[in-house]
């Protein structure tokens, strides 16, 4: 059962590249979960969506054919287009995950030593610590000050801006680190971010003159007082992330790659964003995508798809249609399709002992199925019914769409989860499928652009087509 690949198949090359080149540059301006947020904010409302708070502020009923959205802690962000088939008939859904692995910055984080000012950091999801070492990096996210302002932060992208690093011993001297497993040679609290080097200025005044305790700390504390006007103490409330700098690059001398941070999961998120904002008209079925955060660290806080955000939301939802009921609601989940879009881990030969070859997603064999993740024993997993498979099957077969079926990995050498795991606790069907993807959670990702146009395709036609199965 050999997939073909994708590439010999299609006759769109233009629309391949023209969405690769649009994806590129969400993902260039989407490094956070905020600023992912914040754009697909952009885009939805670029789009005809309104805000679902207006709505219900306004006392206004929806209709078939309305399109809402809600942002939740400017983290997540769903959208519904209203059907005209009841609700209770069920949605068809889209999630997938905006967060990434990453590395991010302690509450009481600046010290000096030697000379050097530093960022005391905690790293974000599963990484490889010693991939994030002497490589340029950028710092994102929000400082919040007391008085409630919060000020934006985004440091290392433009040209003309600096970058930071986390620095590595040389080879010279690094007999006794390369003799450590691959899992030691960088630790945890050694990933300190280098931001400065130069002390403040000493006082000019002999009067006044002293010797400043750590002057290359303060130096930096002046600059961001200069430029944000904060104080040390306002650390404590910020959310600060460390991300690779720079943007995403077409790779390969063919260009049918990209190599890019945070394919895992955007390369899944924007083009289920694409498909429901780009949905014409009134559909049968009510259509919901969530892009939702946490996964990278087990769906967990007020905005992991573990939270009850996504049924509140449904539930003011449903009572903009008419009188709420939470029969209503209940019934809206248990009835409801979903794919919960997550990436795969594509095949690389140079590590081929890793996966088993015939259950392995490939590059460039369209959208990936995963009937189950987990690890071990299906342990952590969605497993999804056959029924609901058929009938994804004979969807795309119909409409052509590339796709292909794996595992992650070899039986017994690891697994992951996703978020498949606690929508199904509604009862509704779900799958997992997403994009495969070279060198997973390091802090630069590969995937084929042909995969990422017929994950878009297969969006599209699953939020036409699917449809409830009797249980």
């Amino acid at each position: 059962m050999e997939r073909i690949n994708a590439w010999t198949k299609t006759k769109a090359d233009a629309e391949v590249n023209a969405f690769a080149r649009e994806y590129m540059g969400f993902l260039d301006a989407s490094k956070t979960e905020r600023e992912c947020t914040a754009a697909s904010v952009a885009i939805a409302k670029a789009n005809g969506f309104v805000d679902l708070k207006d709505v219900i502020a306004e006392k206004r009923t929806l209709v078939p054919g309305d399109r809402v959205y809600r942002a939740w802690m400017n983290k997540t962000i769903l959208l519904y287009i209203i059907g005209e088939m009841p609700i209770e008939k069920g949605m068809n859904i889209l999630g997938a995950h905006i967060d990434s692995p990453r590395i991010d910055v302690k509450q009481n984080p600046l010290y000096e030593a030697n000379d050097l000012a530093y960022l005391d950091t905690h790293y974000y999801g599963g990484i490889k610590k010693y991939q994030w070492v002497a490589l340029p990096l950028a710092l994102h996210g929000v400082i919040c000050r007391k008085d409630g302002t919060c000020i934006p932060v985004s440091i290392g992208e433009d040209p003309s801006d600096p970058v930071f690093c986390i620095s590595d011993l040389l080879p010279h001297l690094s007999q006794e680190q390369m003799e450590k497993k691959a899992a030691k040679i960088i630790e945890g609290e050694a990933l300190n971010l280098l931001i400065g080097g130069r002390p403040a200025e000493e006082e000019k005044d002999d009067d006044k003159k002293e010797k400043q305790k750590d002057p290359v700390k303060q130096n930096v504390l002046n600059l961001l007082k200069e430029k944000y006007g904060i104080e040390e103490e306002d650390f404590l409330s910020s959310e600060l992330e460390i991300v690779p700098a720079g943007h995403a690059r077409d790779l390969g001398f063919d260009r049918s790659m990209i190599l890019g941070y945070g394919h895992d999961d955007r390369c899944c998120a924007y083009p289920s964003l694409r498909a429901i904002v780009d949905f014409k008209g009134t559909p049968k079925y009510t259509l919901c995508c969530v892009l939702t955060d946490k996964e990278e660290i087990g769906s967990v806080g007020a905005t992991g798809m573990g939270s009850h955000y996504f049924e509140n939301v449904t539930a003011d939802l449903i009572s903009c249609l008419g009188p709420y009921s939470d029969l209503t609601l209940r019934r809206a989940l248990l009835e409801s399709r979903m794919l919960s879009s997550d990436v795969s881990a594509g095949f690389d030969p140079e590590y081929a002992s890793a996966f088993e070859k015939k259950n392995a997603a490939y590059l460039s064999r369209g959208i990936c199925f995963n009937k189950y993740t987990g690890s071990r024993g299906k342990s952590g997993s969605n497993d999804a019914n056959p029924e609901f498979m058929a009938q994804i099957r004979q969807m795309l077969d119909e409409h052509e769409v590339c796709f292909q079926t794996a595992e992650l990995g070899r039986v017994d050498l690891g697994g992951g989860g996703t978020i498949a795991y606690l929508c199904a606790k509604y009862g509704m069907n779900v799958i997992d499928s997403g994009l495969p993807v070279l060198s997973m959670h390091a802090p630069w990702e590969i995937i084929s652009k042909i995969d990422l146009y017929e994950g878009y395709r297969c969006y599209n036609v699953f939020l036409s087509n699917a449809h409830p199965i009797d249980n």
